[in-house]
């Protein structure tokens, strides 16, 4: 029949003997009068809390084990080596063991029967819901369950163990035993690189670690594992068997991303966070070897207060914790502090490991001091005509040197309507520097009175204003120089026609002396008179000719000439004023027009008699160049051999009117401009006739050079008039 039972679920505690049970029903098809004796452990899955620690030698629970014919040859084995269950089914612990895998899984086997039992270790918060799971289907009791043919669990492995090796460190078992066959391992560890970290004892399944492990270097390693005959045939498997390494407490906090460099401004409320300092722990953060603790082990300089800043010994956030009237720039030893950051893991314990780096806060300036002048008035003494710096105006500030809140900027607020002076800031040493930009004159002015105030890039805070100390006066005065003559107008200008006669005056220069106080007399000289065609009257300054002006000489550009004077006061010692005279020239006909090319090449069977193109240029300008008039002289024989026609007003062409013997020819032509009146020039061109031949031309060993009569006749005229 049915009814209920209570199914024991324990907690060990103490020596063998010694037990503490709970019970919790559960409904179970069973009748204990009619139940018959199943071979094989009564009870296959068991779910135990975990301890801080299981203490070598001490129960950890019972396994009943019942073959149901006496139990002969029972033998146990277990998954994890450091347990052992004793003939009585008692699991204990071999050692104190403080860190296991997740289950635990035990052999039984008999001479007539084996099995396989599951002990699942929970932490206190998994039990309510591991104990739901014994109420599934394929964990009720009275359904055998399915068995494994390989059962591999996992095995936790403490990082940095010390020799001897080979250390066992887990099992693998086969429930169906391991007779004729061995027992193969694989895998990152074994035959992967990094290789030979573990290995497995073919014939009972033992695993062995056989060096230092490093979880830092590989936290886990996923391996698998088979069963094969003697021949190497697979015969259960593979099944994966992961090994994890525990973390050890062997790395310590570091500061990586250095410098730590915080700035806070000064004055700021107390509490304002300054910087974050974040430490790394290469363990394992999960485990209070990663978890840091941050402190504040020495700040310099210690004044005002020793205890400037705190951080938050979680975040490593660094705040300020002194009154804002404490963290003033200006008062302060230094206004950069550094502090040793001390990080501690295993929560800020004393066993943790501590690593440490430097934080350098820097108090920032803000603008709560205004400039000052260090006097109330400067002097400054400048010549006339003279610019550049007079003087240097000096301020004090007490802020940082090194921002806008301390750098000066200085305006001109009177005395300054002809906008003669500027001033601007020294970088350096924050001085303003006064200078005149324009000439100032002794006539006019001997003294000026500016009023110069000053002021930071930065504005100032609000509760700071710029008091009477900002500003100052300076008083200049103004020295008298003998100044140079000016010429008026400067430069002078003047148009004169070219060829005009020698002595002709072209103007009188007028020049004054700006020291109307000295009552001083002028002379006059040429300074520079390039062509040499001019003079000046020393007392009056009339200018006049002592040659011929020339537009077309090459001392003349874009029809201008240009000459320099000079001006020369009474004075001790003298001055001198420099003035420019620019004569425009006027052209009139005086160049007769030239005539190019003056050579030309035919070939004595051309059959184009068009022989060259010419053109006539004039150095006058219009209207005393072109239309040009192209006229060919009198021609000998009583054939007329050339022709010229005119093909615009500068360009005619010279035609011949038959074909020529192999000689050379003269022929004369005149070319008439355009002036009033104008002029003529006669030039000869030179007519090579030529033998070609097979595109070449010959014109060597040419007859005898055939000359014009109207040439020959003017050379004999020539010679009767010498």
């Amino acid at each position: 029949m049915q009814k209920l039972i209570g199914k024991m679920f324990c907690i060990f505690t103490g020596s063998r003997r010694e037990k503490q049970c709970n019970f919790e029903q559960v409904l179970l098809l069973a009748c204990a009068e009619d139940l018959e004796c199943v071979p094989g452990f009564q009870q296959k899955v068991f779910y135990i809390e975990k301890p801080f620690q299981f203490t070598e030698d001490r129960l950890v629970l019972n396994l009943k084990f019942d073959d149901c014919k006496g139990n002969n040859k029972l033998n146990f084995e277990v998954s994890n080596p450091d347990f052992t269950v004793e003939l009585d089914g008692n699991l204990v612990a071999l050692k104190n063991v403080s860190e296991v895998g997740k289950a635990l899984f035990v052999h039984a086997r008999s001479e007539h029967a084996e099995d396989m039992a599951e002990i699942f270790i929970l932490e206190a918060n998994e039990k309510r819901g591991a104990l739901k799971e014994i109420l599934k289907l394929e964990g009720n009791l009275g359904i055998p369950r399915q068995k494994r043919a390989i059962l591999a669990t996992p095995i936790l492995i403490p990082e940095n163990q010390r020799p001897p090796f080979p250390r066992l460190v887990g099992k693998v078992i086969r429930s169906e035993g391991t007779e004729g066959v061995k027992f193969r391992l694989s895998g990152k560890g074994v035959d992967q690189e990094p290789k030979g970290i573990f290995r497995i004892n073919e014939m009972n399944g033992d695993v062995s670690v056989t060096r230092t492990l490093d979880r830092e270097a590989i936290a886990n390693y996923e391996l698998e594992v088979e069963v094969v005959d003697m021949n190497g045939k697979t015969m259960d498997g593979p099944v994966r068997l992961d090994i994890s390494v525990i973390d050890q407490n062997d790395n310590r906090p570091m500061f990586k991303e250095g410098p730590y460099v915080g700035h806070v401004m000064e004055g700021s409320a107390t509490g304002t966070t300054v910087m974050r300092m974040a430490a790394f722990d290469a363990d394992d953060a999960s485990t209070d070897n990663a978890l840091l603790r941050y402190n504040i082990l020495r700040q310099t300089p210690t004044k005002p207060s020793p205890n400037m800043f705190y951080i938050d010994p979680e975040k490593g956030d660094i705040v300020t914790v002194v009154s804002p009237a404490l963290l003033d720039r200006e008062t302060m030893e230094s206004p950069k502090y550094e502090l040793v950051i001390e990080a501690k893991d295993m929560g800020g314990m004393d066993v943790g490991l501590t690593g440490t780096a430097t934080a350098t806060i820097l108090i920032d300036d803000k603008n709560d001091h205004a400039p000052e002048f260090t006097k109330k008035e400067f002097q400054a003494t400048v010549k006339e005509g003279v610019t550049g710096v007079i003087v240097n105006l000096t301020v004090g500030d007490r802020d940082d040197p090194a921002t806008g809140a301390w750098r000066a900027v200085y305006s001109i607020i009177n005395g300054n309507p002809g906008q003669s002076f500027e001033i601007h800031t020294n970088p350096q040493t924050n001085e303003g520097m006064l200078s005149v930009v324009k000439p100032l004159d002794y006539e006019i002015s001997a003294f000026h009175t500016l009023l110069i105030k000053v002021e930071n890039e930065d504005p100032l805070i609000p509760d700071i204003a710029y008091g009477p100390s900002s500003t100052a006066t300076v008083q200049i005065t103004v020295e008298d120089v003998n100044e140079g003559p000016v010429f008026h107008p400067n430069p002078m200008a003047v148009s004169k026609q070219e060829n005009i006669p020698v002595g002709s005056v072209v103007l009188t220069l007028n020049a004054t002396d700006p020291d109307t106080l000295q009552h001083q007399t002028i002379r006059y000289s040429v300074h520079k008179d390039p062509a040499g065609w001019l003079e000046i009257n020393p007392t009056n300054g009339t200018v006049g000719t002592t040659a011929v002006l020339d537009r077309e000489s090459p001392f003349v550009h874009n029809n201008v000439y240009t000459a320099l004077f000079l001006a020369i006061d009474s004075g001790n010692p003298p001055a001198t004023g420099t003035g420019t005279l620019h004569i425009t020239l006027e052209d009139v006909n005086d160049n007769v027009p030239s005539l190019y090319p003056t050579l030309a090449k035919v070939c004595d069977d051309a059959k184009d008699l068009r022989v060259v193109v010419l053109g006539a240029s004039d150095k006058d300008l219009h209207p005393n160049t072109d239309p040009f008039k192209f006229e060919l002289s009198k021609q000998s024989g009583p054939e007329k051999l050339w022709r010229i026609n005119r093909l615009n007003n500068t360009h005619a062409q010279v035609i011949l009117l038959q074909n020529l013997k192999k000689a050379n020819y003269n022929i004369p032509i005149s070319v008439t401009d355009s002036g009033k009146p104008p002029l003529t020039n006669t030039t000869e061109l030179r007519l090579q006739v030529c033998t070609c031949k097979k595109s070449k031309m010959d014109c060597s060993a040419t007859d005898a050079l055939h000359i014009s009569l109207t040439l020959i006749l003017l050379s004999l005229l020539s010679l009767f008039c010498l």
